[in-house]
């Protein structure tokens, strides 16, 4: 995936007079760091459907993995638009990131090798996968695996100064 620096906008109607937009290098570290995610899709009826889970963020992009008979797989069936939210649950410190894009489903084995070994470097060995026919198999199951490319990202600063970046990537 290519690498390329998105358009970087702060919104001073959500931010302190002093804030200032955080550079998209410092906000990527904060993706690759975060260990859980908030996934939002959308069901066939037009439904949201929020579940949170682990993700990896690399080459630009976050990926999830997901069991093809679960809520959020079916509903990408349909609707590959997602947000994947992740930050702290605090009012005034911390940082929140929204991503929002498209996901789309990783099959190319060599690939998946390489994710599979960033999901245990990062989660450790809990979350070893072996790669076979397109996806990713643990235990007695196996996942498929998506890629998010952020079309936009938001990132809320909190505390002083509370800020409001909005990234927008071409």
């Amino acid at each position: 995936m290519p690498h390329h620096r998105p358009h970087t906008r702060l919104d001073r109607s959500y931010s302190a007079p002093e804030a200032t937009a955080t550079p998209w290098p410092e906000a990527e570290p904060k993706l690759a760091r975060a260990e859980l995610f908030w996934i939002s899709t959308v069901r066939p009826d037009g439904r949201p459907h929020v579940t949170p889970l682990p993700a990896v963020w690399t080459d630009g992009a976050l990926h999830f993995c997901t069991g093809p008979e679960e809520r959020k797989a079916r509903n990408l069936e349909t609707n590959p638009h997602v947000v994947l939210t992740t930050g702290t649950n605090t009012w005034d410190k911390g940082y929140d990131l929204v991503v929002e894009g498209e996901a789309v489903r990783v099959t190319d084995e060599e690939r998946l090798r390489v994710l599979a070994a960033a999901w245990e470097a990062k989660y450790g060995s809990f979350w070893h996968f072996e790669v076979r026919d397109g996806a990713f198999h643990h235990g007695g199951g196996h996942a498929f695996v998506f890629s998010v490319a952020p079309r936009t990202v938001f990132g809320f600063g909190k505390g002083e100064p509370f800020s409001q970046t909005r990234w927008r990537f071409e």
